[in-house]
């Protein structure tokens, strides 16, 4: 990933301007995507308050690092959203705009005036795509949703965590995340629409479609077998072995050689070529009805090595094994910058900051950091400068007002 005094492409999506109105995680990672891509974002925020994130800790030199990390390559506009004079230089802003993200409670934007229906008139090419917990319609739509209500509610919750334990969150916003990947592939979709009919279109997408979309076999397991799918804890519920296992000093490797290919290949390493010729194990439909009893076998191998050397015997061999990373481990791993998933970008107040890189990595167009998360506020007048061509003089009387 280029850093900011790097970045000479300007992308994939450059000239396409993006209004994002979202708060939080799924809409401005939505919007950060897009940004990394080359497109012009501008993040319309609260006047004097912002987006919610910005007040969350953990804070560097008086920045949230929680909003740094969803909300680079994007320009900060602010506008009282209360105040009619703003929403009426909202609707001009959205009249220059290709795309508009929000994530607001359904029913949020059509009291602005800014519903779909409104925004289609006063701009036929836009793309407004509108992320939420539950759908804009529908009996669930009016309440409020957060990732672990989405996790809770699909059901993903359900089968996360050790069978004999609470049903547990993923480690991280997974249905965030994936809800504003789907956003951008709708978003993107759309633009190719457009490119053949002249017209925008909305994007509806909701936190809980995204989880249950993440549910794997679960659904037609329940509907057409009578089978309810359970937490299985770090198993593959598909293969045998496939499971965590610690080593002599106390550490984990991830190791899988659950199929008919891979499982010889550990039997050989570990000694054990009897496990072939063993009922229970010489299939991948035995190993499955026999997981206990072959993990049992594996974790007594496991435990006499370190992990390292588990990890390079499973290298040699083609048996899929890893370490598992700790945070510290992961950016102390030269592969991590060397494959340019840590970027290094510079801050205004934070000095150098290391954050997560886009994982797209294109050939003609890179991805790129041009910009470094904005401070509250920092491109108000160059927004309004460029996108409606107002005056100095006007810029300042507006923010005298408040409006801005």
């Amino acid at each position: 990933m280029t850093t900011t005094a790097n970045a000479a492409s300007p992308g994939a999506l450059a000239g396409l301007k993006v209004l994002d109105l979202s708060r939080f995680i799924a809409g401005p990672h939505c919007g950060m995507v897009l940004g990394d891509l080359g497109a012009e974002v501008v993040k319309v925020e609260r006047a004097r308050l912002g987006d919610d994130v910005r007040a969350l800790a953990p804070e560097v030199n008086g920045e949230s690092l929680y909003f740094l990390v969803f909300n680079r390559n994007k320009q900060s506009l602010t506008l009282d959203f209360r105040n009619p004079e703003a929403q009426a230089l909202l609707r001009r802003l959205v009249a220059e705009a290709d795309v508009l993200i929000e994530n607001f409670r359904p029913g949020t934007m059509e009291r602005m005036g800014l519903g779909w229906d409104e925004v289609h008139a006063l701009n036929p090419r836009l793309i407004m795509a509108r992320i939420s917990g539950f759908g804009q319609t529908g009996s669930r739509s009016a309440e409020p949703c957060f990732d672990a209500i989405a996790q809770a509610t699909s059901g993903l919750m359900s089968i996360t965590g050790d069978p004999a334990g609470a049903p547990a969150m993923t480690g991280t916003f997974m249905v965030d995340y994936t809800t504003s990947l789907y956003a951008t592939i709708g978003i993107l979709s759309a633009l190719e629409q457009r490119h053949k009919s002249g017209e925008g279109q909305l994007v509806d997408v909701s936190l809980v479609g995204s989880g249950v979309s993440l549910m794997m076999t679960a659904i037609p397991e329940q509907l057409l077998l009578g089978r309810t799918m359970n937490r299985v804890g770090n198993r593959d519920r598909y293969s045998a072995p496939a499971q965590t296992f610690r080593d002599r000093n106390g550490e984990w490797v991830y190791l899988i050689a659950g199929n008919d290919a891979h499982f010889p290949r550990l039997a050989r390493i570990m000694g054990r070529l009897d496990l072939l010729e063993d009922e229970r194990f010489s299939t991948l439909q035995a190993r499955m009805a026999n997981t206990a009893a072959i993990e049992e076998i594996v974790a007594e191998f496991v435990a006499r090595h370190e992990a390292e050397e588990i990890v390079a015997l499973m290298r040699e061999a083609e048996v899929t094994c890893a370490k598992i990373a700790t945070v510290a481990d992961i950016v102390a791993d030269p592969y991590m910058t060397e494959a340019g998933h840590i970027a290094h970008v510079r801050h205004p107040s934070v000095g150098d900051l290391p954050m997560q890189a886009s994982p797209i990595r294109m050939s003609e167009t890179p991805t790129a950091i041009r910009r470094p998360p904005p401070r509250l506020g920092e491109h108000s007048g160059e927004v309004l400068d460029r996108w409606l061509a107002l005056a100095p003089g006007e810029i300042e009387t507006l923010k005298a007002r408040g409006v801005v």
